[in-house]
């Protein structure tokens, strides 16, 4: 820092000021923090992350790989330029991409280039509301195939796939725009959350990716299952008991609410008292169906996946 008349100056860094094509004049935006001071190129003048993928790629790469690590961080523009025409079945693998990433979509194309641009303004995006879209379609996935269990009718069952693909597109949006605010003071201040906080956002996010993937599992596992009615009864009864776990789990980390935390808490612990109750009593017995077993583990998992999003809720000191 210098002293320049009564004014306390400091340089910025030269190699700073011609990354961002700053000159006299250009505007910066200042965000002032409780023990920082943050200084970004103005909206204005602040250029668009790009990334340019050449093509035909090395043959250890992947296309659908490289456009989906450049979305993860936070690449406004990508662009494929070919120095030969780009295949068919490349050219599919590119439009599959697309419909993966969330607000990426292709904006130019030729026969041996293709543009993709991230078309959201990101201090519009809202972490808490991607989340909780992520949870509500986890928790309808988990109440329609158990309720195969006692209706019997396994054509639901179908379209559990697909309902996880989207919670891998919000996913995908999520880690995007925490990563983008790792990096952009400005941005994570425009969503009022501190960096301690994306990074819970980032757990959570995963363990209801994590729970999705599970129900898929859960899903194929019900398609194929032997077990008598009375055994998928016990097990339609174990998994009802566990939603309010995923629904005071979410609520509790969301708002912030220490008190639902414990409450959820004290229903996991709950939940494996009946685990353990449920697992005594099969032992009585002189044999167990393997598909029970499989099916019992894989709601604990499930469950295990919610409940560890309490873990998160920050305790509250006197």
């Amino acid at each position: 820092m210098q002293k320049i008349g009564s004014s306390i100056h400091v340089s910025l860094p030269k190699d700073w000021i011609e990354a961002n094509q700053l000159a006299k004049s250009d505007e910066v935006e200042l965000n002032v923090g409780s023990d920082s001071l943050s200084i970004t190129v103005s909206k204005v003048n602040r250029p668009s992350k790009e990334l340019v993928i050449s093509y035909p790629l090395l043959k250890e790469e992947n296309i659908v790989a490289d456009i989906t690590g450049a979305y993860l961080l936070g690449y406004d523009l990508i662009r494929i330029k070919g120095k030969s025409t780009i295949s068919a079945p490349d050219r599919e693998k590119i439009r599959g991409s697309m419909r993966r990433l969330v607000g990426m979509e292709i904006v130019e194309e030729d026969s041996t280039n293709v543009n993709m641009q991230f078309l959201l303004d990101s201090t519009t995006l809202n972490p808490r509301k991607i989340l909780k879209r992520m949870s509500s379609i986890t928790l309808g996935m988990f109440r329609d195939t158990l309720e195969t269990l006692v209706s019997m009718d396994k054509t639901t069952l179908q379209t559990i796939p697909n309902r996880d693909d989207e919670i891998d597109r919000q996913y995908f949006l999520l880690v995007r725009l925490i990563r983008s605010t790792m990096i952009d003071q400005r941005l994570a201040s425009a969503l009022n959350l501190q960096n301690i906080d994306f990074l819970d956002y980032r757990v959570a996010a995963n363990l209801i990716e994590t729970a999705g993937d599970t129900i898929v599992e859960f899903a194929n596992s019900i398609q194929s299952t032997t077990l008598n009615k009375n055994n998928l009864r016990k097990i339609y009864d174990l998994g009802k008991k566990i939603e309010n776990i995923q629904e005071k789990s979410i609520s509790a980390f969301i708002e912030n609410n220490r008190s639902l935390a414990i409450e959820a808490i004290a229903l996991h612990k709950g939940h494996q008292q009946r685990v353990l109750n449920l697992r005594s009593s099969l032992e009585q017995k002189k044999q167990i169906p393997l598909d029970f077993l499989d099916l019992l583990y894989i709601v604990e998992r499930i469950e295990r996946s919610w409940s560890d999003i309490s873990d998160l809720v920050k305790p509250v000191y006197n």
